[in-house]
């Protein structure tokens, strides 16, 4: 009785679930066409671009050679660790330079010590670049004093310039000209394989800053001294003055020389190794 009364109802209802099953399907078959055909043509756009068989950075018959190494007696080892941390640990940041010139040699000894760093997959993605001309210097003084001057009154912010205020910094850069060398450290996101492909730099800014820390090392061993600055808003303005590739970002700008006579450094302390080593 009940279905003789609404039976028309029941048949509209069927009809229409059919109805939205069958643009249902007719969606999900197209979006999976659409979808198929933009695959294919991501395919065939990497075989274009011959990605078909991408070969390794590296040769693929790499050699593989006996490591190099000679085991030191422990007390040896022990004597080496102390010193090395006694001369480290006498790095300071520097912003008073003296004028006096460095061999170039030392310069040089520095930036090769740096190239051993490890990185990934071996692309060693770094470029250094060495400036001892004062007119050199001078124009990348005034590049980055106009953009201090701006991040210091506008960008940056109240918190930023009072949390430097101790340190009694500002936009006036005299170390760039009064440093015998600047060492620009540029990190290198790709390059160009003989064959001209692309080869990717992975891991460039985990390289690039170990890279760095030797390099500081580096520096402080040979018994000079410097300034791990990252100049903000420079890179590009710095990058076409040296003439650099768009592939490659600067890092850090490290004035490097001697201490000027009067120079004084922030009286700081360094965390105890309780607070920075974990054990288990």
């Amino acid at each position: 009785m009940f279905f003789q009364l609404y039976w028309q109802y029941f048949f509209a209802g069927l009809i229409l679930w059919v109805v939205i099953k069958i643009v249902f399907n007719f969606k999900k078959n197209r979006f999976s066409d659409d979808k198929k055909e933009r695959y294919e043509q991501l395919e065939g756009e990497f075989e274009l671009k011959g990605y078909r068989e991408i070969q390794p950075a590296l040769p693929k018959d790499l050699k593989h050679v006996l490591l190099n190494w000679t085991k030191i007696p422990i007390e040896e080892s022990l004597n080496r660790s102390k010193e090395f941390y006694k001369i480290m640990a006498k790095r300071r940041t520097v912003r008073h330079f003296s004028k006096e010139d460095v061999p170039k040699e030392i310069i040089e000894n520095i930036i090769r010590t740096a190239g051993t760093s490890p990185s990934g997959a071996h692309t060693e993605p770094w470029t250094f670049v060495v400036i001892h001309n004062n007119k050199k210097k001078q124009k990348i003084r005034e590049i980055i004093e106009e953009e201090e001057e701006i991040n210091y009154k506008k960008r940056m912010g109240t918190t930023w310039t009072t949390d430097l205020q101790p340190l009694r910094t500002n936009w006036i850069k005299e170390y760039i000209t009064d440093a015998p060398y600047l060492i620009l450290v540029f990190k290198q996101t790709y390059s160009s394989k003989s064959d001209g492909s692309k080869k990717l730099h992975y891991y460039n800014d985990q390289s690039i800053s170990i890279a760095t820390g030797i390099l500081l090392a580096a520096i402080q061993i040979a018994g000079l001294v410097t300034l791990t600055s990252t100049p903000l808003n420079c890179g590009p303005a710095l990058r076409n003055l040296l003439r650099r590739p768009k592939s490659e970002k600067l890092v850090f700008l490290l004035p490097v020389g001697y201490p000027a006579k009067d120079c004084s450094v922030p009286n700081l302390y360094r965390k105890p190794l309780d607070d920075i080593m974990v054990e288990f």
